[in-house]
């Protein structure tokens, strides 16, 4: 490690330590350093936040991990994989999702309370495997959070256009106005709410806090209503809604189709992970909420998914108005109009949740020279204005004209992805040497066979067919796969109390739990179409020769991985 990257982390460490006793609601420019790396000594650079105050409690990341997916999970997909993909059996995409998000989330726990910075997968990847896996790792999770964003606020248009048409008669000004031009992508009511979350987000992250946790009160109300109120009025024809449970148009393919969609719905849980450097006690809270998150918004998205497909035949469950149409298929217009304008109300939360990251995985991106150190630049309140600006300004573009169906997809795979990086991450962590805080590079290239080998066994699974060219090939694959898991688990892990210590959460069966969980989000990227795949190893491509064109010119640690002996050594050994 560069001299120059340990006195940043221990700048960090302190600033840190200092602010978890007593944060200021805004931070003094005293606790700002100048970091212009090929500027000359003369020129004044705006401020650059090295270290971000801590100030959100569990309860603050529990509310912005479950504020940030029900509403998308519920409001936006349930309808919609029951109608395309998986119908009563919707509920198995939710829970095979949720799995997968398990996984990946025990995971994501140790990692957020042993590496407790903004960054979430891009800073785990950073210490453990090395700064272009990082990147690549930051590249996922900007699509995960700008897209996410961007498909909410587009979502809450159209839903505003449906409601205003249902209400007001499509011949209604405001009707007009939410549609002004039919047939053409511009939507002003996505654009309306994108610019109000950007707009909310720039006035500073304590203003974005309280509205988070009065929204998320009022979300989880507001499905409890949904749940209990559909439960009653669809259980006289429950059993024949719910029949056959696999219809045969879709088939089990069907319900892992329906489970790559239902990732874009576990989101959340990553986006509190990635205001680690903001958590008090993040070596409690952040697992904690993880953990809690996950396990709140699996039982909501199973329960809304029985109780919407026993409300109705899936065939006519709305895509884009689960809840309220069926309701009014009830002749329950009150509920409905509930319905409509919680959604309505409410889910414009998701949207300022989900772009909330990202200015701050920029940040942590930024600080270590990898993009332009205006990303890491503050106002005199200390907010990360600028990079709140650009990225915001990118996600009203999306939402304005880039219409849902084109989002979904592209979100899960991104964090789908992402999540396959921190599992091979907290792999790495527990085979690190306590003598030198490094492992063998054999584990390293052991671990990128295992990720090949998993995309190809599930793109075999999904798209070779049922030929016997197609079964062989299957079948030597996952012989391979096996040989290579066996080679992984032979290898010594750590034993080293640096890692291994008492006061931090340790996920359970490890290495077992993280390749299962590198295998499952492989197999459900595969269920997707071949074009989607292509289309993410082009983005991909593109940000690789990002890296090396700028990157690598500008980056402060060159390539080195940190290790988590020379991470500790940096923070004072103090946990922040």
């Amino acid at each position: 490690m560069s001299t120059e990257t340990t006195s940043l982390l221990s700048s960090s460490a302190a600033t840190n330590s200092a602010t978890s006793s007593s944060p200021p609601k805004h931070p003094s420019l005293d606790t700002f350093e100048v970091a212009s790396l090929d500027s000359p000594s003369s020129y004044a650079a705006p401020p650059v936040l090295e270290s971000l105050p801590r100030h959100l409690t569990l309860f603050d990341l529990v509310a912005i991990g479950v504020g940030g997916t029900v509403g998308s999970g519920i409001f936006v997909l349930c309808g919609l994989i029951a109608h395309d993909y998986a119908g009563p059996s919707t509920f198995l995409s939710w829970a095979i999702a949720g799995l997968a998000a398990c996984l990946s989330g025990f995971c994501c726990a140790e990692l957020a309370g042993k590496i407790p910075e903004a960054g979430s997968a891009y800073s785990y990847a950073s210490v453990t495997l090395g700064e272009y896996p990082a990147f690549l790792a930051a590249c996922c999770l900007t699509l995960n959070y700008v897209g996410s964003a961007s498909a909410v606020a587009r979502s809450w248009g159209d839903k505003v256009s449906v409601w205003s048409e249902a209400e007001l008669g499509s011949e209604h000004w405001f009707s007009r106005l939410c549609d002004p031009w039919p047939g053409s992508t511009w939507n002003p009511m996505a654009f309306l709410v994108a610019m109000g979350s950007v707009t909310l987000l720039l006035k500073g992250v304590e203003e974005s806090k309280w509205a988070t946790n009065v929204f998320t009160y009022l979300k989880v109300g507001l499905v409890t209503f949904m749940v209990v109120l559909g439960a009653y009025l669809g259980y006289p024809d429950f059993k024949a809604n719910m029949s056959p449970l696999v219809p045969p148009e879709f088939g089990i393919n069907g319900i892992f189709r329906g489970a790559t969609s239902c990732f874009f719905g576990y989101i959340g849980f990553d986006e509190a992970c990635c205001l680690g450097g903001e958590a008090l006690d993040p070596q409690r809270t952040l697992p904690r909420a993880v953990i809690w998150t996950i396990s709140i918004v699996t039982l909501l998205y199973m329960a809304a998914a029985v109780v919407l497909t026993g409300m109705q035949p899936y065939v006519d469950i709305s895509g884009e108005s689960g809840f309220p149409d069926a309701f009014r298929a009830h002749g329950v217009g009150w509920a409905a109009q509930i319905s409509a304008a919680g959604e309505i109300i409410t889910l414009p939360i998701v949207v300022l949740i989900s772009i909330l990251a990202q200015p701050r995985l920029q940040w942590a991106v930024a600080r270590d020279g990898l993009i332009p150190q205006v990303f890491a630049e503050v106002d005199e309140r200390g907010n990360l204005w600028k990079g709140t600006l650009y990225s915001g300004s990118l996600m009203i573009a999306v939402a304005t004209f880039v219409p849902f169906g084109y989002l979904d997809d592209t979100i899960s795979i991104g964090i789908l992805l992402a999540f396959c990086i921190t599992n091979w991450s907290v792999i790495s962590l527990r085979y690190q040497t306590a003598e030198d805080g490094k492992h063998s590079v054999r584990l390293d290239w052991l671990l990128l066979a295992f990720n090949i080998l998993s995309m190809i066994s599930g793109l075999l699974s999904r798209h070779a067919g049922a030929g016997e060219l197609g079964r062989m090939t299957f079948r030597a694959t996952s012989a391979i796969l096996a040989i290579v898991a066996g080679l992984i688990l032979g290898l010594p892990q750590s034993t080293g109390k640096d890692i291994d210590v008492e006061d931090y959460y340790h996920a359970p069966l490890v290495p077992f739990l993280p390749m299962l969980g590198i295998y499952v989000n492989w197999y459900l990227i595969a269920q997707l179409e071949i074009t989607g795949i292509l289309i993410l190893l082009a983005y991909l491509l593109v940000a690789t020769l990002f890296y090396f064109v700028y990157g690598l010119k500008h980056s402060r640690g060159k390539r080195k991985r940190r290790g988590w002996k020379a991470y500790q050594e940096a923070r004072g050994g103090a946990k922040a």
